[in-house]
């Protein structure tokens, strides 16, 4: 992406924050991203709204009995933002509208809708039927493919940019990787029969696929997986580019972490909620990935050697806080992060939702 940067809160609205970056910026680096990434200011302008309404792009036609006019779409929770190489912005959505008022004056979205820079819906698309349940997270590949995981299902897909073809599937739809339980999904904790499959998931929550050459393989196109609402792993598969994946390695765990710095250092929170819950390469060949209730970014180099663990806000999830008190409970304050567009990478952006 060229001009700007979307992140992905998880379930809701998009955050920016700028948290722990002297843990991982030199003061040069940071002064140069002071210069280069001064102010952040919301377009209210973007995107366009009213949203087209029931009838546009191949949706059905309802008409509301007050007005006679279509009614318009709504999305429900916005579950992931991704954007390709045009500056297109794609935002996948789970329909989920709130009984009255929104279920009598707006009919559910598309599950993907696709803008332009300008704010315009160009594209929309995706059958529920087909596409995760419990739809999550979104990314767009070195090709312009669009990939999408669900919090509530065992699949990671990959579509083409206009959404017409499915051309990759990792998983099972309904089915997990938790055999103990009948491979239902759901969080596995730490159960020692899940966190194993070479060709189910549970409930992933976030994919990254290498643009450049597997460290092992010498392949491209390895995608990374936070395979972590039911596991707590992540794991690679290599896109064979002909509609399969091969099984390549994984890394992590269930941890029981108090401290955020020295307790259980590169595995991942048992609860449910997504641990891991983001997987994103860096310029720099690591993979940084959000164990969010543990209330850190762990990194790991590509084949899951643990580099660093880089604190946020502990005693927001499940870890110990000031002066070692109880964490607060909440779902954790490592969600998703993302990085300033200078070849550096000088600048992450974390988004914290548990703050």
């Amino acid at each position: 992406m060229k001009a700007r940067r979307y992140l992905n809160a998880g379930a809701g609205a998009l955050a920016l924050a700028g948290l722990g970056l002297s843990l991982t910026l030199s003061q040069a680096d940071a002064q140069r991203g002071a210069r280069n990434n001064t102010n952040y200011v919301v377009d209210g302008s973007w995107p366009k709204m009213p949203l087209p309404s029931a009838g546009d792009w191949s949706t059905p036609l309802v008409l509301s009995t007050s007005t006679g006019q279509p009614k318009p779409w709504s999305t429900g929770e916005v579950a992931g933002t991704c954007v390709d190489s045009r500056d297109h912005v794609f935002i996948v959505t789970r329909g989920n509208l709130v009984n009255s008022p929104e279920t009598l004056d707006s009919v559910p979205a598309p599950p993907v809708i696709e803008f332009n820079p300008d704010g315009d819906v160009v594209n929309a698309w995706g059958d529920r039927n087909i596409l995760p349940n419990g739809i999550h997270g979104c990314f767009v590949d070195y090709q312009d493919n669009i990939w999408i995981a669900g919090n509530g299902d065992g699949i990671v897909q990959k579509y083409s940019h206009n959404g017409r073809q499915l051309l990759l599937q990792i998983g099972t739809r309904g089915v997990c990787d938790w055999p103990a339980n009948g491979n239902a999904c759901g969080n596995s904790g730490a159960d020692p029969s899940a966190n194993k499959s070479t060709t189910l998931l549970n409930q992933p929550a976030d994919m990254w696929i290498d643009p450049g050459r597997d460290p092992v393989t010498g392949r491209r196109g390895s995608i990374y997986i936070a395979d972590g609402y039911g596991n707590h792993r992540v794991v690679v598969f290599q896109d064979n580019g002909n509609g399969t994946a091969t099984y390549l390695r994984q890394w992590g765990g269930v941890a029981t972490t108090m401290n955020v710095v020295t307790d259980s250092p590169g595995l991942f929170a048992s609860g449910d909620g997504g641990h891991p819950h983001c997987v994103v390469g860096g310029n720099d060949d690591l993979i940084y990935v959000c164990d969010r209730a543990d209330d850190r970014i762990e990194v790991f180099d590509k084949v899951g050697n643990l580099q660093r663990i880089i604190p946020v806000v502990p005693g927001t999830g499940v870890t110990l806080g000031i002066g070692g008190a109880p964490g607060l409970g909440t779902a954790g304050s490592a969600w998703d992060i993302d990085f300033s567009n200078d070849r550096r990478q000088s600048i992450m952006f974390e988004t914290d939702g548990g703050n």
